[in-house]
């Protein structure tokens, strides 16, 4: 299948790699087919587009990379709803945005994906430890490549 993105342009994605969330993503219960991209292969972020609007597209991550003790709690009704069978089938992702020097994870909004039935949804996590807004790397500690 083709999608059409602003980012990429035309992308090719196997049937199989497409992501629904039947309640859509906060914020944009409209759209509920999406795939991952991943834009480079050892890259830690992957683009979350969409496949109904070219421009829509976030940032995600695996937030163990960046916060090892993060843990999500899925209710057993939210297994069942997405199709898991183990939490071991669930693939968690956090948006990622930029906020001045710093790239910063919504802890407290994960997206879970069963890598099984390829259903999502994005889970309000009640517990106030994570935020919206939690850094994940400070910019200023990336290296950059030298120039000539």
């Amino acid at each position: 299948m083709n999608v059409e993105t602003t980012r990429f342009g035309t992308v090719e994605i196997e049937d199989d790699r497409v992501i629904t969330f039947p309640n859509g993503l906060l914020g944009f219960a409209a759209y509920r087919r999406f795939c991952l991209l991943r834009p480079n292969d050892d890259g830690v972020f992957f683009w979350l587009q969409s496949l109904e609007e070219p421009s829509l597209a976030f940032v995600v991550t695996d937030p163990s990379v960046f916060v090892p003790d993060y843990v999500v709690p899925i209710r057993p009704e939210q297994m069942q709803s997405l199709g898991l069978r183990s939490i071991d089938d669930a693939q968690v992702l956090v948006i990622v945005n930029k906020q001045d020097d710093h790239l910063t994870g919504n802890l407290q909004g994960p997206v879970i994906v069963s890598t099984i039935s390829r259903l999502g949804e994005q889970l309000v996590l009640a517990e106030k430890r994570w935020t919206t807004r939690h850094t994940l790397v400070e910019l200023s500690q990336v290296p950059q490549a030298a120039s000539a």
